[in-house]
Parts: structure tokens; C-alpha cells; sequence
């Protein structure tokens, strides 16, 4: 998953309507590292936040499974104790099927993220719908990300008949070429707060960011009496 991309031109972020940070890559688009009021009104149905009044937070992890990446991911986890969601793609579990076991037997949860990683926008509704049937013969599971945050209103109808459309509180950027590791982390630790949906990507291209982000930032949570669940 990949964020909405939105024009920086002529828009004011303040941090008391709940954006913290804005990610800016060498196009001039800017990422939300916590989603606007706006974008949340598009998906209502949609899952964006736990419960607000527990200390926990929900890790969750989009793109893989990846060789070295997602075995990384879960070997962090299995150190602290923590159990997290993977957003899958059918296409990587096919060619990785030990890594996708691996994270079934470790009791994390899974959920689909579309067969190829199709941008809804862009996608007839049959043919993404169709996308997510061919996921769904090897993810078993209630739980569905869109790739990159992207669906089309009719899409959203049909797709929350049959699963839980989960969103997003916090965006971690590791998979921004623009966003250093340093930066990753002080994204999550500065947004994050009770019922935190948070993305990460267990991904080539993010692992910089992530390899530095993940555990440091597990560690503070931890420290400020954060609790760790699946969704």
C-alpha cells in the first residue's frame, strides 16, 4: 500500500487537525503520515482506528511476503513478543509460499491486498473485484487493504459485503526514497497513540527505513506502556 498523493499547492497542515507530518517526494505530492479528515470522510465504512480509549497499537505490514524482508519482519516480532498483520499480494505468496507459512504458523494475522497490488482507480471494478478472488484462494482471510489506499466508491460498496476495508491512523513513509531512517521513526513515535492502525512495508525498497524504524520503535512503544495486537 501507497498513500493518496495530493498537491502541496495552496494547502495548510496544522498538528490540532490531527496531521503531524507531511512527506514530500521529488514530484511535489505530499503524504499525510496520519490520513485528513477528508480522506477519512471518502471511506467511512472503512477501519482507520482501534479503540481510542486501550493503549495498543496494531502493526501492520503491506506488499510481502519478501524473501529476507518478511523473515526479518517476523524475526523482530518473535524477539518482542508481538504479534502483527501482513497485508499479502496472491502473486508474491504463490512464489513464496514458505514465507506465507511461516507467517501463519508464527500466528500473525493475514489479510488480502489484491493479487497483482492493483490501484483501484485505475482498474475496472469487475476485473479488481476478480483480482481479489484470485488473493483469496491463497489468503483466508476477512481483512482487505487496498493498494495504495485507492477505491473507486462502487469498488468499496461491493468489497465491504464480504471483508473488513482497513485503512490506516499512522503511515511510517519507509517506503519513501525521500524519507531517511532517522525521519521514519520520528514519524510513528510523534503519531502514534491509543488504537493506531500503523503501515509499514516488509518490501525491498522500504527495508532501509524499516530495518532501522521497526525495532527502535517497538522499543519506545513498549517503554511508554504500549500493548501489541493483530486487527
Amino acid at each position: 500500500m501507497h498513500p493518496h498523493k495530493v498537491n502541496c499547492f495552496g494547502l495548510l497542515f496544522t498538528k490540532n487537525r490531527g496531521v503531524f507530518y507531511i512527506l514530500i517526494d521529488d514530484r511535489n505530492h505530499v503524504y499525510l503520515v496520519r490520513p485528513s479528515y477528508f480522506l477519512k470522510k471518502m471511506y467511512p465504512s472503512a477501519v482507520w482506528r482501534k479503540d481510542a480509549s486501550v493503549k495498543k497499537l496494531y502493526l501492520t505490514f503491506d506488499d510481502g511476503p519478501v524473501p529476507d524482508i518478511t523473515p526479518w519482519v517476523l524475526d523482530v516480532l518473535k524477539q518482542y513478543k508481538i504479534k502483527a498483520t501482513f497485508f499479502c499480494v496472491g502473486d508474491n505468496i504463490q512464489k513464496h509460499p514458505d514465507i506465507y507459512n511461516r507467517i501463519l504458523t508464527e500466528k500473525h494475522r493475514t489479510g488480502n491486498h489484491t493479487f497483482h497490488h492493483l490501484n483501484g482507480w485505475n482498474t475496472d471494478t469487475n476485473k479488481y473485484l476478480d483480482n481479489i478472488s484470485k488473493c483469496a484462494e491463497v489468503v483466508n482471510s476477512n481483512l482487505f487493504r487496498p493498494p495504495y489506499g485507492k477505491l473507486k466508491q462502487t469498488q468499496l460498496k461491493r468489497i465491504g459485503k464480504d471483508y473488513s476495508i482497513v485503512m490506516w491512523d499512522v503511515l511510517s513513509g519507509d517506503y519513501d526514497k525521500n524519507t531517511n531512517p532517522e525521519k521514519c521513526l520520528n514519524n510513528v513515535v510523534q503519531a502514534a497513540r491509543n488504537g493506531s492502525v500503523i503501515v509499514f512495508h516488509d518490501s525491498v525498497k522500504s527495508f532501509k527505513n524499516l530495518e532501522y524504524t521497526l525495532p527502535r520503535f517497538i522499543e519506545y512503544a513498549q517503554r511508554q506502556g504500549f500493548e501489541f495486537e493483530a486487527l
